[in-house]
């Protein structure tokens, strides 16, 4: 075809044919050749601090009791309430014996008639509820919205003593005592709701349910009884006498109800075709690389159950008065140092990566510079020399807020713990096991993967929660 012929042919390309090669080329000599190939590969995997740090303590038996000496002073829970709208706010009866003074008390009917006597009330912010020294008229139930409680320092300026919020109750520490007076100030620093009980009412139905006026009664002479700073009862003894006085006796009583932890589990089962289990094994072992993903899945739900979990899990086990929230929203110095000063020997904070980055931009506007922990061989941010530790199964709320967890560990501290058993059958980990459990009709190897764990807070002072801590940015 002459060079004019192929320009009035747009059929003919030149620029297609096959390129010429003077060796071989890369494609075709993998033909014979192989790869070099990397372990599967798991993104879900995480650092897993706190079933690093935690020690662990080998559980005989499957049950784990925690005692302690006997408790006078009755920890504060938080109550529930039920919304049907702006005006239908109602407490749910059953929750009100999280407050100490109904702790225990079993008559849901008397129950329903104290909750039925709550009225709502709408507070702005800057409202104060009540000041110090004024006499205890009412008593309140906050469902949503954030309190300062404050009182006189002593140069007259405002002094800020705390902060409650949904849940938390006012006013009930006044029962058994003769015109109870408010021992400090409280003011909304946002709208909300409470719930009010006026004083005279319920006393006037106490007057008419004996159960429920025996059980304030009971509550009164407990809580007269001598107890140690942390409501524990107390042993009489002196110091600093002299001569021979009659030395005072006693005994350390202890609590006749100790809670007891049953080892909870994660189960799985792995299934692997013996065809695979046979033939695909070279250069890495079909069956050993599904066990060890599974066991990093198994591994990750542990964690996860460890702060989660309703029964032992750290963010619902720990005591409602170990709990503060952020004064402001975002976690500042003033709020870690505020947590970590509620314990002694505090080991670890646990905060969600994006609450640990909301620290450090709180910390930024101040002109601070958090220090670092060695852990592991691992350069770890640390505030006031405790490692400041992320995890990734502390949960966000809707409203964007999580918290920071500060631990201490050990049972030689009176610490948390983590709970296991060792030695048991075909263990593969301690306290975790693979037993084999046969092949199926269709040539499925089957393997049950258990891992057995729990975990105790061995006094209550040992864990505590930094709450409503919002991660979001803020305008500067």
């Amino acid at each position: 075809m002459s060079a004019p012929e192929s320009a009035a042919n747009p059929a003919v390309d030149d620029s297609a044919a096959a390129p010429s090669f003077t060796s071989l080329s890369t494609q075709a000599a993998r033909q014979l050749t192989t790869t070099t190939k990397s372990e599967p590969q798991m993104q879900a995997i995480t650092s897993r601090w706190l079933l690093k740090m935690l020690p662990w303590v080998d559980v005989r038996g499957g049950t784990y009791r925690v005692n302690r000496r006997l408790q006078l002073r009755i920890g504060r829970g938080r109550v529930q309430f039920d919304q049907n709208g702006a005006d239908d706010v109602k407490v749910i009866p059953q929750t009100l014996t999280e407050l100490p003074v109904l702790r225990g008390y079993s008559d849901t009917e008397v129950l329903r008639q104290v909750a039925s006597r709550f009225r709502v009330r709408e507070v702005r912010a800057g409202q104060v509820l009540f000041e110090a020294g004024q006499p205890v008229t009412e008593a309140y139930l906050v469902v949503h919205g954030r309190f300062t409680r404050y009182t006189a320092g002593k140069y007259g300026e405002e002094e800020v003593i705390g902060v409650v919020t949904g849940g938390e109750g006012l006013g009930d520490e006044a029962v058994g005592r003769a015109d109870p007076l408010w021992l400090s100030s409280v003011r909304a620093e946002t709208a909300g709701v409470v719930l009010v009980l006026p004083w005279d009412s319920l006393m006037d139905y106490v007057g008419r349910a004996p159960s429920l006026a025996a059980q304030l009664e009971a509550y009164a002479q407990r809580q007269s009884k001598p107890m140690n700073r942390k409501g524990e009862a107390d042993v009489p003894m002196q110091a600093g006498h002299v001569g021979e006085p009659t030395l005072s006796g006693g005994f350390v009583d202890y609590d006749l109800d100790p809670r007891e932890y049953e080892l909870s589990l994660t189960q799985t089962v792995l299934r692997v075709h013996t065809r695979v289990a046979d033939l695909y094994n070279d250069p890495m072992d079909q069956t050993q690389q599904q066990l060890r993903l599974t066991v990093e899945e198994i591994r990750e739900r542990q964690e996860w159950e460890l702060v989660n979990n309703r029964e032992f899990g750290l963010l619902h086990s720990t005591a409602y008065d170990q709990r503060i929230s952020t004064f402001a929203g975002p976690p500042t110095p003033d709020d870690m140092d505020e947590l970590l000063s509620m314990r002694r020997k505090t080991k670890l904070f646990l905060a969600h990566p994006k609450a640990i980055a909301a620290f450090f931009r709180q910390c930024n506007r101040r002109g601070l510079v958090p220090g670092t922990a060695t852990l592991d061989g691992h350069e770890v941010p640390a505030w006031r020399g405790v490692p400041l530790l992320p995890c990734g199964k502390i949960p966000i709320g809707p409203q964007h807020t999580t918290s920071i967890i500060a631990l201490r560990t050990g049972e030689a501290d009176q610490g948390v713990v983590g709970l296991y058993q060792t030695g048991i059958p075909e263990e593969f980990q301690p306290g975790l096991n693979v037993r084999f459990m046969g092949i199926d009709d269709a040539a499925i190897l089957r393997y049950l993967v258990t891992a057995y764990y729990s975990m105790a807070i061995l006094v209550p002072d040992a864990a505590g929660i930094l709450e409503n801590v919002q991660i979001g940015r803020t305008a500067d």
